[in-house]
């Protein structure tokens, strides 16, 4: 039993088999840790920092948006931390959006790095409470706290921790501050010592929820092995154009399953 197996078994999240068609493959891993944020957040700078010089680029599958891969180890665990595109929303009106969204949501990475700008929080909450509604996993990486200072913009962190009900780290990533306690905090969540509670929307109308509810039951008759089935009947009844086309077409069942030929040959590792 390899540990990609041995994980699976007891962790409900991590789904190695819809990573290996998302084109990640895991066969040397232990997690998988996805990084998100929106443009401008620092967030390739917090991939570098914790990936160093073990990074490998290439193409999503049947896309033309470049994909980051990097690779650590901490407390023993090997971990492949997958670098998102830059997105405000995961409402999939570019591509951009369209690929992170589907990696977080198909995917189901053990866990995913928010990364925010502590000078526009307000903004950058946006993405983190759209994240929320498909995944309890999440690490906040509050990058860019110098310039908040500078600023005079003071956090309380733990607050603002308590009141998203998951990790939020404070960082300085271009000068590694702060990094140690993320790839702490990371590890947490990624092994169960933390159990996240994030804070999502109050409880739903009753008519709504119920109208999830039998959506979710076609949707899980239609397409058996479609995950987070309640977040796709959620965004069909809000009237996502990208999601009730997919659905229509059946092409949301097939996101699973690309040409692994093709995205074999497409996909050239180049260490930097």
């Amino acid at each position: 039993m390899n540990k990609v197996t041995a994980n699976c078994e007891n962790c409900p999240v991590h789904n190695a088999g819809n990573l290996i068609k998302l084109g990640i493959d895991m066969s040397d891993y232990d997690y998988v840790i996805a990084l998100a944020g929106n443009p401008n957040t620092g967030k390739s700078t917090v991939f570098n920092a914790l990936t160093g010089l073990h990074q490998h680029t290439g193409n999503w599958p049947g896309k033309t948006v470049t994909r980051a891969e990097g690779g650590f180890e901490f407390n023993g665990h090997k971990y492949k931390l997958v670098d998102l595109p830059g997105t405000y929303s995961l409402l999939s009106i570019s591509t951009d959006e369209e690929v992170a969204r589907n990696f977080i949501l198909f995917g189901q990475p053990d866990v995913t790095v928010i990364v925010v700008d502590a000078t526009r929080l307000e903004r950058n909450l946006n993405l983190v409470l759209q994240v929320f509604e498909i995944t309890d996993r999440v690490v906040i990486c509050l990058n860019l706290m110098d310039e908040a200072e500078r600023n005079g913009i003071e956090i309380d962190v733990r607050t603002l921790t308590k009141e998203l009900g998951v990790p939020v780290v404070p960082c300085v990533a271009r000068e590694k501050k702060g990094i140690p306690e993320l790839l702490q905090s990371i590890d947490d969540v990624a092994t169960g010592k933390y159990k996240c509670k994030p804070r999502r929307i109050k409880k739903r109308d009753k008519k709504l929820q119920e109208a999830i509810k039998v959506l979710k039951f076609k949707l899980n008759k239609v397409f058996p092995d479609l995950p987070n089935s309640e977040w796709v009947a959620l965004r069909l009844l809000e009237g996502d154009a990208e999601i009730i086309r997919a659905v229509k077409s059946g092409e949301i069942g097939k996101i699973l399953q690309p040409d692994l030929t093709s995205m074999k040959n497409e996909f050239t590792t180049a260490e930097n």
